[in-house]
């Protein structure tokens, strides 16, 4: 592939220098023209693309995940730093798969344990309207779930704090 040079137009660079962008997704290259030998900076992204439920796509964007998080936590003691946080933790989340397109549904399944790790109100909020809860069933039983989750992280953080506390004793 070509990169042409924005100032003469030649077909042909050089890159006399590669980084990986501050978020890890990007690649910026230092570029040089041989023909009029001005340089020239590129970024370059893979681009993650989201499947909507109508079948059209869009480029997956954190803002988006954010925006849509900041909604399931309105009145809720949340920084605006720890939504970002989030938002970095889904797209590295989706990222990690190695996919070039993801579902919608799966970017609200990749929300769900980081927003119920966060708070666990604004979990519910979020989980009733991209669950499509109908009726209180449907709450009961992610509260249900969410309680199971809770307990199950304390056991383990406790076992794990046992097994420090042996460790460290010998």
């Amino acid at each position: 592939m070509f990169m042409h040079c924005p100032f003469c137009q030649n077909p042909d660079t050089k890159v006399v220098d590669t980084r990986v962008g501050d978020d890890g997704y990007a690649i910026r290259r230092r570029r040089e023209c041989p023909k009029c030998g001005k340089r020239f900076t590129t970024v370059e992204t893979a681009q993650l693309l989201v499947i909507k439920r109508s079948g059209n796509s869009e480029p997956f964007s954190r803002d988006k995940v954010i925006s849509g998080v900041r909604k399931a936590c309105q009145g809720r003691p949340i920084d605006e730093d720890a939504l970002k946080q989030l938002g970095r933790k889904v797209e590295e989340d989706l990222r990690s798969r190695g996919l070039a397109q993801v579902d919608s549904d799966e970017v609200g399944r990749a929300i769900l344990a980081p927003l119920r790790d966060l708070d666990k109100v604004a979990y519910m909020r979020f989980a009733s309207v991209y669950q499509n809860f109908e009726n209180l069933n449907d709450f009961e039983n992610a509260i249900k779930d969410l309680r199971e989750h809770c307990d199950s992280e304390a056991k383990s953080s406790a076992e794990s704090h046992d097994a420090q506390s042996v460790k460290s004793a010998k």
